[in-house]
């Protein structure tokens, strides 16, 4: 089997990787990998977003499997380009990718069908945002509605912030294009999940639910990141959850697409608050998350290539049941100083001989190779630790000492990793 991953982050080595676990004999490659990913795949020189130039490679070089990592090709319409051209691919369509690629398209989606999310309103005017923020209040979300690499979102605790976060999308380049159009909604109290869906058009297969840290700071403060890490399971999502959020959410949400002509194959991920009223969506992505695919793959024993190259086939995956292995996993990530702001790319890293073994490994994100052979940052997010526990609390000891065993010049990660799993599990003994 000869297989192309598409991306080259974090999110395509911990793919990568367990791929490789799964299909020992395939062929793999990937677009321009990182450090990380270069050992275990044939590099192809295209950008992930060289739609037409992927399609030209993967057809001339036969490959019977592309999965698409990140967001933006999809968005692009890669998948609607290999399905024309009959190659097997993993993902949404253009049309369907718009679930994450607008949030405002996407609330209307909600909207229009009755899927609980927070309320909203869309602006494309600086002045309209202004008017409706001082009237509705604070705190509030203020959203990038185009894609903007996770860090779109702010949250803000005073009217003025709410103000000055509208105009710096609308009236000024915050987020570039991203911003062109802004959701406000409303702040949402309650605990956030993410939920990975399988889906083959009108049927979902669920993969272990799992919790993110966004913010870049200690107990969840400062500004929203692409994640500083992840830790699955968790325990607040119990067997009528994970039913309310099929039954309420992710069936209705299935259907809804279907309806309106935009039918979703791929991985459906589910941004969900756990809030008084119920299960409510934060915001969908049409892909893989990331930091979550590093603490959720390490725990599947079942077949990943099944469950993809299922849904790229046009087949069901409703006789399909992932199977997970006993014990928690929880990953640390490693950040650039200057984090989600500016940072400097080069600084080198240091990983000690023998760090990794059958529980620990170290997914590479934002590295390279030097002219000399050695390893330096080449993004915000350089690498992610993740490790495999009989619990979340033994997961996080073990991804906290191996970040802290890393060397990389001025870099940082947080140490409280899946803090509020750790004090549910305290509060229960």
């Amino acid at each position: 089997m000869r297989i192309l991953i598409v991306g080259n982050g974090g999110r395509e080595h911990a793919l990568l990787w367990k791929i490789r676990r799964d299909e020992p004999a395939a062929e793999l490659f990937a677009t321009r990998p990182n450090a990380g990913m270069a050992a275990l795949c044939t590099g192809v020189d295209l950008s992930p977003t060289d739609v037409d130039g992927l399609l030209e490679w993967a057809g001339e070089h036969g490959m019977d499997l592309t999965i698409v990592g990140p967001e933006a090709p999809l968005a692009a319409g890669i998948v609607d380009r290999f399905q024309e051209a009959g190659l097997a691919i993993f993902g949404p369509t253009a049309a369907a990718a718009r679930i994450e690629a607008s949030k405002a398209w996407a609330k209307g989606l909600m909207s229009r069908w009755g899927i609980p999310t927070a309320a909203y309103e869309t602006f494309t005017e600086a002045e309209a945002a202004e008017g409706y923020i001082r009237h509705a209040g604070a705190p509030v979300v203020v959203k990038a509605s185009g894609l903007a690499a996770g860090k779109g979102a702010i949250v803000c605790a005073t009217v003025e912030e709410a103000v000055e976060a509208a105009r710096g999308m609308l009236a000024g380049d915050d987020f570039g294009g991203a911003g062109d159009t802004v959701v406000v909604e409303e702040f949402m109290e309650g605990e956030e999940l993410s939920i990975f869906a399988v889906c083959d058009g009108t049927v979902a297969v669920y993969l272990l639910p799992s919790q993110d840290h966004k913010a870049v700071g200690e107990g969840d403060t400062g500004p929203n990141t692409g994640g500083m890490g992840a830790y699955a399971p968790v325990s607040l999502v119990t067997p009528a959850l994970l039913d309310e959020a099929r039954r309420r959410i992710f069936e209705p949400t299935l259907a809804a697409l279907a309806d309106e002509g935009a039918p979703f194959t791929g991985l459906l991920y589910g941004g969900l608050m756990k809030t008084d009223e119920g299960l409510k969506v934060v915001e969908f992505n049409c892909r893989f998350g990331d930091p979550e695919t590093q603490v959720i793959l390490p725990l599947l024993k079942s077949s990943l290539v099944e469950l993809l190259r299922t849904v790229a086939d046009g087949r069901s995956v409703e006789e399909l049941t992932p199977v997970f292995r006993e014990g928690a996993a929880v990953t640390t990530v490693i950040a650039s100083g200057g984090y989600p702001g500016s940072y400097e790319k080069g600084k080198a890293i240091t990983i000690p001989d023998g760090l990794e073994d059958d529980d620990l490994t170290v997914f590479h994100a934002g590295t390279r190779r030097t002219s000399e052979g050695g390893l330096e940052t080449a993004g915000g997010r350089v690498l992610a630790v993740t490790a495999v526990g009989a619990s979340v609390s033994e997961a996080a000891e073990r991804s906290r000492a191996g970040a802290a065993a890393i060397d990389v010049d001025g870099a940082f990660f947080r140490r409280d990793i899946g803090w509020r799993e750790r004090a549910r599990t305290q509060e229960s003994t």
